[in-house]
């Protein structure tokens, strides 16, 4: 048996073309144009800095047209997802010290403009059984993602691959359009998430998130261990999965290794070890969480 077969609660989200959400979305226009409206003053993500995006006005994610740095058909995803169409944008919403894609991520003007015109023709030619929008963050490019959707005549399902730092104004617009929440959860407390990733308030805007997608659509919900973190972070985002969220699928992974500024941080100049990986997957297991692999 197949990792799909064996999944069939996620078959239909990920294969089944009856349920690529935005082909039934009457509003889509209308959510389109209001995704516009806010890069007037941009609260996409939470940290609302406002920025007139629509007049060239940089804001924290440094993202202006939506610039895409590569798009292919990915097999390195979760099994149940694969083959998946991958769009990474440039631009993120956080600065994260050990991100290990930094060089789309902290390099918004990285990539090239795509009309959603021609991305929505290729998306209908693609092998892939599913759209998968990631980055960087797909956050910054909501308005541009719509556009895309709008222009879209394939029944295909959409994953929303993110660190779930989203507006509650953002999250209205994806509800009824995306198909599967394929989450970051980054930090199991604030002190961590403004350390590492520059993100104020963490803990109470990712779980919230959390809770909004878990009502919208089904959730795969990733948590990268960190050394050192496993008390501080890990243990904790899997107590929240397992009262909160108890039925989501959930992966643990174990490929931190020390990219970008990493090194410079007590903690994180070394990679994981397999005590700190062993000791997660069994807090898992006794709180019952399902998980991937």
């Amino acid at each position: 048996m197949s990792a799909r077969e064996a999944l069939p609660g996620y078959l239909s989200v990920v294969e089944g073309v009856s349920k690529a959400k935005y082909l039934l979305c009457e509003d889509l226009g209308e959510r389109r144009s209001k995704a516009e409206a806010i890069l007037r003053s941009c609260a996409l993500c939470e940290r609302r800095c406002n920025a007139d995006r629509k007049s060239g006005e940089r804001g924290y994610c440094g993202v202006l047209e939506s610039r895409i740095s590569s798009e292919f058909v990915h097999f390195g995803e979760e099994p149940e997802l694969v083959p998946s169409y991958t769009v990474f944008f440039a631009g993120c919403t956080f600065k994260c010290v050990f991100c290990q894609n930094w060089d789309i991520s902290q390099r918004p003007d990285n990539g090239l403009y795509i009309p959603p015109e021609t991305l929505a023709k290729m998306i209908e030619k693609t092998s892939g059984i599913n759209v998968n929008w990631v980055g960087g963050d797909p956050t910054s490019n909501l308005a541009y993602i719509l556009a895309v959707l709008f222009h879209l005549r394939r029944s295909i399902p959409q994953v929303w691959n993110s660190n779930m730092y989203l507006s509650v104004e953002s999250m209205a617009l994806l509800d009824g359009i995306i198909d599967l929440y394929l989450t970051d959860f980054k930090y199991g407390n604030d002190k961590c998430g403004k350390k590492l990733s520059n993100a104020p308030d963490y803990w109470r805007i990712t779980t919230r998130n959390h809770l909004l997608a878990h009502k919208q659509a089904d959730v795969i919900i990733r948590h990268l261990i960190l050394p050192g973190h496993v008390d501080c972070c890990t243990k904790p985002i899997i107590e929240w999965i397992g009262e909160h969220m108890p039925k989501a699928r959930v992966n643990l992974m174990d490929q931190y290794r020390p990219e970008y500024k990493a090194k410079r941080i007590d903690g994180l100049m070394r990679g994981l070890t397999s005590e700190e990986y062993g000791n997660a997957l069994e807090y898992a297991g006794i709180l019952g969480l399902d998980l991937v692999g």
